[in-house]
């Protein structure tokens, strides 16, 4: 008798994956059905950390409400506060000074860059390889090193605000992120000999975590997990914000579906990073860092919404106002959540072994899928 995968029979073996500790920032409890070594059914089980940030935000201001987003995802607190800043901008009509928007967009792709760097030394150590993890740090502390001298923080920043940013960037801005494009290129190809090119890598990646278009599609995956199914959903490129309509770009897009496509989208990703960071980097135009706004902000009476792409994938910040100093009502698109519900179909019919890369390359930030 054939048994059907997903449906709980005599025999079957159900066993729990974390929760880990509630005081670490992602945790998430994975209850799983095994035959054998097979797995048959995945369940998450979310809201260990569940803060209510959507409610808490509703009794914030315009101002204010901003910084709870850098709590989410915060492997991307620039870009969340950039949605964040950019919808409420978008409801009071406000025209951004462009030195301002250089240097959002700056720091939108270096914050890209820090967080895939995280991803690629976490994933090799979940897959048992210890080294690249310090690699990776040697080139994202350098990042967090030039926000921390301008923003004051190095992870949770705070930088955006309603009409550009909090303050002007650091003297030594320019020169340092120049080192870092320095330092990052002489070192990428340590990357590719430490993991990419690795055979046993390769073949804990290789043919892992199937994916089809069809599936992205169905499953609302966006991000590197998306491109990873060659699924065309770069925010950047179909609905451009800022100045990214004119920079010059590429979107990484993989045609495999599996776990090492998936990989390879996030590594090259890093390098159409780099290009957009070149491009601005001694191109920043004199002028205000900020348009002037009043000290208190109400959005005119309707809805409004904007999206972005994180490191991640698509972020939607959905803001319902009635005309007052608080929004009514917050929504946020957040796109952990989306990209965690596929889990369950692209590990069926795999081994307990394979969970690991399977996820990893979904590159789950807990805090963004509890909120």
């Amino acid at each position: 008798m054939v048994e059907e995968i997903g449906k709980t029979v005599e025999g079957d073996l159900v066993i729990n994956v974390g929760p880990q500790h509630p005081a670490t920032h992602g945790v998430l409890h994975l209850v799983i059905t095994l035959n054998g070594e097979t797995i048959k059914k995945v369940e998450p089980h979310l809201g260990y950390i569940h803060r209510s940030i959507e409610k808490m935000c509703e009794s914030l201001s315009y101002r204010q409400f901003i910084y709870s987003t850098s709590r989410m995802d915060y492997l991307s607190a620039h870009i969340n506060n950039h949605a964040c800043a950019l919808c409420v901008e978008k409801g009071l009509q406000i025209e951004i000074p462009e030195r301002a928007q250089v240097i959002r967009v700056l720091m939108d792709e270096l914050t890209r860059i820090a967080s895939h760097e995280l991803w690629w030394g976490a994933m090799a150590m979940d897959l048992g390889a210890f080294t690249p993890f310090f690699h990776a740090f040697r080139e994202r502390e350098t990042i967090n090193d030039i926000m921390e001298e301008t923003c004051g923080a190095r992870l949770t920043m705070n930088y955006m605000v309603p009409g550009g940013v909090m303050a002007d960037l650091h003297p030594n801005f320019q020169s340092r992120v120049k080192n870092f494009l320095k330092l990052y290129k002489s070192k990428i190809h340590e990357y590719d000999e430490l993991v990419t090119g690795n055979i046993i890598f390769q073949n804990r990646m290789k043919g892992v975590g199937y994916l089809s278009q069809e599936d992205v599609i169905s499953y609302g995956v966006t991000g590197p997990a998306g491109r990873g199914s060659g699924v065309s959903c770069d925010v950047r490129k179909l609905y451009p914000y800022e100045i990214y309509n004119k920079l010059e770009f590429d979107e990484v897009l993989e045609t495999a579906g599996d776990s090492f496509a998936r990989y390879m989208v996030r590594l090259r990703e890093m390098q159409q990073s780099i290009r957009i960071v070149e491009q601005l980097i001694d191109n920043i135009p004199d002028g205000d860092y900020q348009a002037k706004t009043k000290a208190v902000l109400k959005l005119p009476k309707g809805e409004f919404y904007q999206r972005v792409e994180t490191a991640r994938g698509e972020l939607g910040v959905y803001i319902v106002s009635e005309g007052g100093t608080t929004p009514y009502r917050i929504k946020f698109r957040s796109p952990g959540f989306s990209n965690l519900s596929a889990l369950d179909h692209m590990t069926r019919g795999g081994k307990i072994g394979d969970l690991v890369a399977s996820m990893g390359t979904l590159d789950l930030v807990i805090p963004d899928i509890d909120r």
